[in-house]
């Protein structure tokens, strides 16, 4: 096969993808020239607006009263009757309080290492500010074997007592 050959088959090739191209296109336009119907799959087209007649506004806008106002407040969900914040606070605190008063005679029976028995111990603590917590959160600190979370559990033993001292000065 020489060069000639292969650069004419190669050009022959590019002229019938054209006129193949071409085809596909014409025959597309031709397709889309009518509009359908609008479908549940194709939506209707959206005309632009339409000058008012004498007048510089380039399209007509609704009256006033014809504008869509919302609804001053939301429907309301069937069968929910709606809890102002300051309930759903008050509720939550109080099933707080009762969670800590159930949890405070139990902590010494939570199957937990000593680290967790004095992060319980400490949350407790400042939760209620009950002073009588004070020396079993310290037991449970001098319990952590880890050196380094054992003096952190003993600054923070200390932080609450600071703070217990500072609160009855003022």
């Amino acid at each position: 096969m020489d060069i000639q050959e292969n650069s004419q088959q190669a050009m022959n090739d590019d002229q019938e993808l054209a006129k193949v191209l071409a085809g596909v296109s014409q025959q597309t336009e031709e397709q889309s020239m009518p509009v359908p119907a609008a479908s549940p799959m194709m939506p209707e087209p959206v005309l632009p607006p339409t000058p008012m007649p004498g007048s510089d506004t380039p399209f007509s806008l609704p009256a006033a009263d014809d504008a869509f106002t919302a609804p001053a407040t939301p429907p309301e969900p069937v069968g929910h009757t709606p809890t102002p914040v300051g309930d759903v606070n008050s509720a939550l605190d109080g099933i707080k309080q009762d969670a800590i008063n159930e949890l405070r005679p139990l902590v010494d029976k939570l199957q937990v290492s000593a680290e967790e028995k004095f992060d319980t111990y400490l949350l407790l603590l400042r939760s209620t500010d009950d002073r009588d917590l004070v020396a079993p959160a310290h037991e449970a600190a001098k319990a952590i074997a880890d050196e380094t979370k054992r003096a952190q559990a003993l600054l923070d033993i200390i932080k609450e007592i600071d703070f217990f001292a500072n609160s009855q000065q003022a």
